[in-house]
């Protein structure tokens, strides 16, 4: 993630953390964020997973308290539902890597090896502006997945190995054409019949065509489309382990997203997480909507690069 338009932060007087101890293995309990977050003035909420629990409802109450930061320690879904209230509410949001995978944090330029590294946020950081998306009404930090993409995050196996799942699960899965018919609409572009639909908060790197991995910035106003049919099991394995983007429709567009189904509920990851979605399913993005808070020295700072050049639509077929 860049620097370019990144700010000193001030310091919170009355951060507010959301901990998952369960994410990414139990890392919250192996690298004592609760104690450390405590020791800087971090007030805290533990998720309880026995008990029903409506996150982004805690997160409100927290700001309603007094709360003028928020933080997760847990994985991209957990992430975007506190997200979504800090940016509603104006607050800055503090990224703990404490789940698996960590595509966020890793795009913002996070240490995933040592997530208690995150919380030098608060006394030494930047404060960076970064788009979210938005499917429907459910905020997305990374992605909102359809059709043979969202298959995938019902696999076990998903979580910890996502490539090796991908290989194993799509070139069946799109060569049976399981699942409602999909068209996605995005501006002038319609395709229609994809087998596998994923749009992103920010594109994905070019050398990157199951979305799997980087993305240049997540400032850029764009939502990344990735839209896959498929016409053999062995060429979309081939086309998946040597990254080669053949085949696929890839757009980068600040237009408005729809996906339109033959279905009234439509099955979609939404950053890794099993949901459902009435359709149509209309996919934007709010640019720079929020406000994170990064250290000011952290292992990704600077490396990715930028995209260039005005907001457009783009197609590689």
């Amino acid at each position: 993630m860049t620097e370019k338009g990144a700010r000193l932060t001030t310091g919170a007087r009355r951060p507010y953390l959301i901990v998952n101890p369960r994410s990414g293995g139990g890392k919250a309990s192996r690298f004592r964020i609760a104690e450390r977050a405590r020791a800087l003035g971090s007030r805290l909420f533990l998720i309880d997973h026995s008990l029903p629990q409506d996150l982004a409802a805690v997160a409100r109450r927290a700001v309603d308290d007094g709360a003028d930061l928020l933080g997760v320690a847990g994985g991209d879904g957990t992430q975007a539902l506190v997200a979504e209230v800090a940016a509603e509410r104006g607050l800055p949001f503090l990224v703990i890597p404490a789940g698996t995978r960590n595509h966020f944090a890793m795009d913002l330029g996070l240490d995933r090896e040592d997530p208690s590294a995150a919380l030098e946020a608060l006394t030494d950081g930047v404060e960076l502006h970064v788009d979210l998306g938005y499917a429907g009404q459910r905020v997305f930090v990374n992605n909102v997945s359809f059709g043979a993409y969202a298959a995938l995050v019902q696999d076990p196996a998903y979580r910890d190995d996502k490539l090796g799942t991908a290989v194993r699960i799509l070139p069946g899965f799109l060569a049976r054409h399981e699942g409602p018919e999909l068209v996605v609409r995005a501006g002038p572009l319609t395709v229609d019949g994809p087998d596998a639909v994923l749009v992103s908060n920010n594109p994905y790197q070019v050398d990157d065509p199951a979305g799997l991995g980087r993305r240049a910035r997540l400032d850029s106003g764009l939502l990344g489309v990735l839209a896959a049919r498929a016409e053999t099991p062995a060429e979309t394995a081939v086309r998946l382990r040597s990254g080669q983007p053949h085949g696929l429709t890839r757009l980068a567009t600040p237009d408005v997203v729809v996906v339109c189904a033959d279905v009234p509920v439509l099955p979609a990851g939404l950053d890794g997480e099993a949901v459902s979605l009435p359709t149509p399913v209309r996919c934007r993005i709010s640019p720079r909507a929020l406000r994170v808070w990064v250290p000011r020295h952290r292992p990704g700072a600077g490396t990715s690069g930028r995209l260039r050049g005005r907001p457009a639509v783009r197609r590689v077929v």
